[in-house]
């Protein structure tokens, strides 16, 4: 795809995010003040998300939802609310926006395919999926004729619709999700900052940005960059590690990933809550409880793990409010935030169809303690030298490690120390609020793990995999917002000033180029051209390596109407589901173990890989089969010709497209 038509892309996308923040700022202003510009970025996608996807519930067109950011606009213009000399004293958020943006934008331009070996294929089967047909619920592209009622799809859904109205295609759209994601969660971490600082209010940024103590250890041993993220990835055996840079360089756009920007608007609404609560009038209350709802009321869809690990935190956070407060108004958002945050989506719980989770086990053996230290070793220091005058003053509270530490359980004891400290003390500043909940979510994954398809030796897998993400920024942010406040009383070693600011944000959009992690050409063996292969069209890979698979793509996106098609299954992660993943053109059944891990063990498991087989293998069966699953698509291409025997009818099937070895045949009839 033409660097031009890409630049157009980005150009409209960053414009409809501009505009979808401006619209609603002016509503935010009498509740948040001067932080309701940066927070109006992560809240309007929240809110783009929910219009848009009524839109898909009512089966009208998503583009519509545009109309209630359009009269909040226009309403805004008449009641005198866009000034030019305030909006120009706002630009410094929008600048910390765009650096978070440019930044993410230049990690997926020099590293771009949407590859097998992780997630992104099925991660860009949902995004298709919702450009191609965006209803409610979205259709499953790896299960013809289901949907994504066993799956939180929200943060698909939302890029999607943003790809929808601004035009994207979905390689592209697909690269520009961690752009959205890191500007808007750059411009929220630098208002909580602003809120809760006088200097060093830049400091919380660097969560997603960090990398774990065992990265630099990597690669003093030699390795190179990619290698240390891999090594550190699965540092805790049987589970998977995952921190926000290493998922930006991966690319994956996973659910979790995707909902990283409202875990940050979260946590400063609970900041501003905490800060300013006392000093708010009542519809100050009512907007910004209305903000809580909608932000922790989108989580069960964007990442059903996040609504475990922030609802309890939610729920208990509002209970500390209201005998802070002891009065009515507090006492009617504590109650009226989870009524809110569940009635905004209740269609979607009325519509899911859950098979994942079965209860909580515990039991497991411990972390390694020297693991444990390599992924939150840096963050650990930071809370521990914060409590070191405490553990001084009140020694004998050390014990609290003892049963953890005599039962071989020493990763639980070293986060159990700092833990107890913090909760000993009489006041807490909001810093010590997010250490504190951070290290629960770590104690908890010592102790116990939720209970899914994955088991033995991988029976907590996910559990580290998802909570381990979740308490990186809720414990990274605490730590580093702790560790500014020493810095902001000591004399500054650097002089500020915009020029500084302007070098470290250039600095910071360079370093991409500077490493060009290459995962494709590393994994995928994919033999780029001699000049690079900087992009953001994240299948152009494959005009290089398969030409005759990249056209049929092509082909298979003219193509409208209600169309399923049939390809080739066998297994995860490989070269196999592609052309649904592709187009988000539904086939019979795509990577199965994903579908297996939504919908459980039941007869499409052995009865839908077998039917596929037959298709390919048995002309006597090929269009009754396809007409069971309601196919109108038969896609035949190398992996089929490896995978199975292939012999097609003579009649029923009619020869649509055929170059460079692929041929799709349409079901006749």
């Amino acid at each position: 795809m033409d660097l031009i038509l890409q630049a157009y892309d980005v150009l409209l996308w960053a414009g409809l995010l501009k505009g979808l923040q401006l619209a609603l700022w002016p509503r935010l202003r009498p509740a948040l003040g001067d932080h309701a510009y940066p927070a109006a970025y992560p809240a309007s996608l929240l809110l783009f998300a929910l219009t848009t996807w009524y839109c898909g519930l009512l089966r009208i067109p998503v583009a519509l939802a545009l109309l209630v950011f359009l009269a909040l606009g226009i309403w805004g213009i008449r009641r005198g609310d866009y000034r030019l000399r305030e909006i120009r004293g706002l630009l410094a958020w929008d600048a910390v926006f765009l650096v978070g943006f440019l930044f993410a934008l230049a990690v997926r331009f020099v590293n771009p395919p949407i590859g097998y070996f992780s997630e992104q294929y099925m991660n860009h089967a949902f995004l298709a999926s919702v450009i191609r047909e965006p209803v409610v619920p979205p259709l499953d592209p790896w299960f013809a004729g289901g949907h994504l009622t066993v799956y939180y799809y929200l943060g698909h859904w939302l890029m999607g619709c943003l790809a929808v109205v601004t035009g994207s295609p979905s390689e592209v759209a697909f690269n520009l999700i961690p752009a959205t994601v890191y500007g808007t969660a750059f411009a929220t971490l630098y208002a909580l900052g602003n809120l809760l600082l006088r200097g060093w209010r830049w400091v919380a940024l660097p969560v997603l940005l960090l990398v774990p103590p065992s990265v630099p250890w990597f690669l003093a041993a030699g390795a190179d960059l990619y290698q240390a993220f891999q090594a550190t990835n699965w540092i805790i055996p049987g589970a998977r590690f995952e921190f926000p840079a290493f998922s930006l360089f991966l690319g994956n756009v996973h659910a979790f990933e995707i909902a990283a920007f409202n875990q940050c608007l979260l946590i400063f609404l609970l900041g501003f809550t905490w800060c300013r609560w006392g000093g708010l009038d009542l519809r100050a209350r009512g907007t910004l409880a209305l903000l809580l709802a909608l932000s922790i009321g989108s989580m069960p869809l964007l990442c059903s793990w996040d609504a475990l690990v922030y609802g309890p935190i939610v729920a208990v956070f509002l209970l500390v409010l209201w005998f802070r407060e002891r009065d009515r108004s507090t006492l009617a958002a504590a109650a009226s935030v989870p009524a809110i945050a569940f009635l905004i989506y209740l269609p979607y719980y009325l519509q899911l169809e859950p098979a994942g989770v079965g209860g909580i086990g515990w039991g497991f053996p411990p972390s390694e303690p020297l693991a444990f230290i390599a992924v939150w070793g840096g963050f650990l220091a930071i809370v521990y030298a914060a409590v070191a005058r405490d553990i001084r003053r009140i020694p004998v509270l050390l014990a609290v490690a003892i049963p953890a530490l005599v039962t071989g359980y020493v990763a639980l004891g070293i986060a159990l120390v700092p833990l107890a400290y913090l909760l000993l003390r009489r006041h807490h500043s909001f810093p010590d609020l997010l250490c504190i909940a951070g290290l629960l979510v770590l104690v908890f994954c010592e102790v116990f793990y939720l209970q899914e398809m994955l088991g033995g030796d991988y029976s907590r897998f996910n559990t580290i995999f998802k909570f381990y993400f979740d308490a990186w920024i809720l414990f990274g942010t605490g730590s580093l917002l702790i560790a500014a406040g020493w810095l902001a009383r000591r004399r500054p070693v650097l002089p500020a000033g915009r020029w500084l600011a302007i070098v470290a944000a250039a600095a910071l959009i360079a370093v991409p180029f500077a490493l060009d992690v290459d995962i494709g050409r590393g994994l995928l063996g994919i033999d780029y051209p001699p000049a690079g292969y900087t992009t953001l069209d994240g299948l152009a890979y494959l005009d290089a390596t398969r030409p005759g698979e990249a056209a049929a793509v092509d082909y298979l996106r003219t193509l409208g109407g209600d169309q399923r098609l049939v390809e080739a299954e066998n297994g995860d992660y490989g070269y196999y589901s592609r052309a649904s993943s592709f187009t988000g053109v539904p086939t019979v059944l795509g990577q199965i173990g994903h579908e297996l891990t939504w919908r459980g063990n039941g007869a499409w498991y052995t009865e839908r890989p077998a039917d596929i087989r037959a298709i390919y293998e048995d002309p006597e069966s090929t269009v009754m089969l396809m007409e069971k699953y309601n196919a109108t698509l038969l896609y035949v291409g190398e992996p089929e010709h490896e995978r199975y025997d292939v012999r097609l009818p003579d009649s029923g099937l009619r020869l649509v497209y055929d170059e460079g070895g692929v041929r799709i045949y349409e079901r006749a009839g």
